[in-house]
């Protein structure tokens, strides 16, 4: 550990250990508050971290479509679905027996 880093990671440890008191000295469970103090210690280092964009949604090189999607476009699929009262009572719940045919009489 380089002397810079010395009271930063002391400031961690510390915090870690104060929230593991907190929270009844658990066994085995220092590990987890550790890592918990050090995700919090680098909230307050850096509070607006949060606000930059995200680098995940950012598509290097790529080429954004000619016309956008439009939303009729996406509503005209929605046909092959069951409508929304499917599962809620507009069908028996039990198949309806067919009637039998009358007997004696041969199909003709």
């Amino acid at each position: 550990m380089a002397l810079s880093e010395a009271p930063h990671e002391w400031r961690i440890r510390a915090r870690a250990l104060r929230m593991w008191r907190a929270d009844g000295s658990p066994p085995g469970r220092k590990p987890d508050h550790l890592e918990r103090a050090r995700e919090l210690q680098a909230i307050e280092d850096h509070p607006q971290a949060g606000l930059l964009p995200n680098p995940m949604t950012g598509h290097a090189g790529a080429v954004p479509p000619a016309q956008p999607v439009e939303e009729a476009e996406l509503m005209g699929n929605l046909g092959e679905f069951p409508s929304q009262l499917t599962d809620q009572g507009d069908r028996p719940a039990t198949p309806v027996a067919r009637r039998k045919a009358p007997r004696g009489r041969a199909g003709g």
